[in-house]
Protein backbone atom coordinates (compact mmCIF):
# COMPACT_ATOMS: atom_id res chain seq x y z
CA UNK A 1 0.00 0.00 0.00
CA UNK A 2 1.34 3.39 -1.09
CA UNK A 3 0.14 7.07 0.03
CA UNK A 4 0.63 10.40 -2.00
CA UNK A 5 0.31 13.11 -0.50
CA UNK A 6 0.33 16.76 -1.65
CA UNK A 7 0.30 20.05 0.47
CA UNK A 8 1.24 23.31 -0.14
CA UNK A 9 -1.84 24.95 -2.39
CA UNK A 10 -3.63 27.96 -2.14
CA UNK A 11 -4.84 31.20 -3.68
CA UNK A 12 -1.55 33.91 -4.90
CA UNK A 13 -1.81 36.81 -6.84
CA UNK A 14 -0.54 36.84 -10.51
CA UNK A 15 3.37 37.28 -10.14
CA UNK A 16 3.57 35.70 -6.83
CA UNK A 17 5.47 31.81 -5.78
CA UNK A 18 3.83 28.56 -4.14
CA UNK A 19 5.93 25.67 -3.34
CA UNK A 20 3.84 22.29 -3.42
CA UNK A 21 5.01 19.27 -1.78
CA UNK A 22 4.50 15.83 -2.00
CA UNK A 23 5.16 12.90 0.22
CA UNK A 24 5.00 9.30 -0.57
CA UNK A 25 4.59 6.63 2.25
CA UNK A 26 4.13 3.02 2.75
CA UNK A 27 5.52 -0.01 0.85
CA UNK A 28 8.24 2.44 -0.33
CA UNK A 29 11.39 0.34 -1.58
CA UNK A 30 12.71 2.11 -4.63
CA UNK A 31 10.88 5.36 -6.32
CA UNK A 32 11.46 5.80 -10.06
CA UNK A 33 10.64 8.92 -11.03
CA UNK A 34 8.42 11.85 -9.04
CA UNK A 35 6.03 14.42 -11.02
CA UNK A 36 3.81 17.04 -11.14
CA UNK A 37 0.59 16.93 -13.13
CA UNK A 38 -1.90 19.92 -13.26
CA UNK A 39 -5.67 19.65 -14.56
CA UNK A 40 -8.06 22.86 -14.99
CA UNK A 41 -11.48 23.00 -15.54
CA UNK A 42 -12.64 21.82 -18.87
CA UNK A 43 -9.47 20.33 -19.47
CA UNK A 44 -7.31 17.22 -19.65
CA UNK A 45 -4.31 16.59 -17.32
CA UNK A 46 -0.95 17.99 -18.56
CA UNK A 47 2.37 16.69 -17.03
CA UNK A 48 4.21 20.10 -15.49
CA UNK A 49 7.19 18.43 -14.63
CA UNK A 50 8.91 15.06 -13.86
CA UNK A 51 12.33 13.91 -12.13
CA UNK A 52 13.82 10.91 -12.83
CA UNK A 53 15.78 9.12 -10.12
CA UNK A 54 18.91 10.41 -11.44
CA UNK A 55 18.12 13.47 -11.17
CA UNK A 56 17.33 14.93 -14.80
CA UNK A 57 13.94 17.03 -15.17
CA UNK A 58 11.75 17.62 -17.72
CA UNK A 59 8.83 20.66 -17.83
CA UNK A 60 6.04 21.49 -19.96
CA UNK A 61 7.04 24.36 -22.40
CA UNK A 62 4.24 26.60 -20.70
CA UNK A 63 5.88 26.77 -17.23
CA UNK A 64 10.14 26.57 -18.13
CA UNK A 65 12.08 29.01 -16.54
CA UNK A 66 9.76 29.72 -13.88
CA UNK A 67 8.96 26.35 -11.98
CA UNK A 68 11.46 23.85 -10.11
CA UNK A 69 11.13 20.12 -9.37
CA UNK A 70 13.67 18.89 -6.75
CA UNK A 71 13.44 15.61 -4.77
CA UNK A 72 14.47 14.48 -1.24
CA UNK A 73 15.09 10.70 -1.66
CA UNK A 74 15.11 10.29 2.30
CA UNK A 75 11.99 11.83 3.06
CA UNK A 76 10.40 10.53 -0.30
CA UNK A 77 9.40 14.19 -1.24
CA UNK A 78 9.29 15.92 -4.22
CA UNK A 79 8.67 19.65 -4.30
CA UNK A 80 7.43 22.05 -7.28
CA UNK A 81 8.59 25.65 -6.68
CA UNK A 82 6.42 27.69 -8.62
CA UNK A 83 7.55 31.38 -9.33
CA UNK A 84 6.16 34.38 -11.54
CA UNK A 85 2.69 32.35 -11.21
CA UNK A 86 0.26 33.30 -13.74
CA UNK A 87 -3.74 33.41 -13.99
CA UNK A 88 -3.20 30.50 -16.46
CA UNK A 89 -1.54 28.33 -13.64
CA UNK A 90 -4.71 28.07 -11.88
CA UNK A 91 -5.84 24.34 -11.70
CA UNK A 92 -5.68 21.75 -9.19
CA UNK A 93 -2.10 19.70 -8.85
CA UNK A 94 -1.50 15.90 -8.90
CA UNK A 95 1.34 14.24 -7.55
CA UNK A 96 2.39 11.43 -9.20
CA UNK A 97 5.32 8.62 -7.65
CA UNK A 98 5.90 5.44 -10.04
CA UNK A 99 7.01 2.86 -8.09
CA UNK A 100 8.37 -0.63 -9.65
CA UNK A 101 6.68 0.47 -12.60
CA UNK A 102 3.52 1.32 -11.27
CA UNK A 103 2.14 5.08 -10.83
CA UNK A 104 0.15 6.30 -7.51
CA UNK A 105 -1.55 9.51 -7.59
CA UNK A 106 -2.32 11.82 -5.09
CA UNK A 107 -5.69 13.90 -4.29
CA UNK A 108 -4.64 16.75 -5.68
CA UNK A 109 -3.95 20.30 -4.18
CA UNK A 110 -5.80 23.48 -5.64
CA UNK A 111 -3.86 26.57 -7.22
CA UNK A 112 -5.30 29.59 -7.90
CA UNK A 113 -3.68 32.63 -9.53
CA UNK A 114 -5.72 35.77 -9.30
CA UNK A 115 -4.99 38.62 -11.95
Amino acid sequence: QVQVVESGGGLVQAGGSLRLSCVASGSIFSINAMGWYRQAPGKQRELVAVIGSGGDTRFADSVKGRFTISRDDAKNTVYLQMNSLEPEDTAVYYCKIVLLGRGYWGQGTQVTVSS
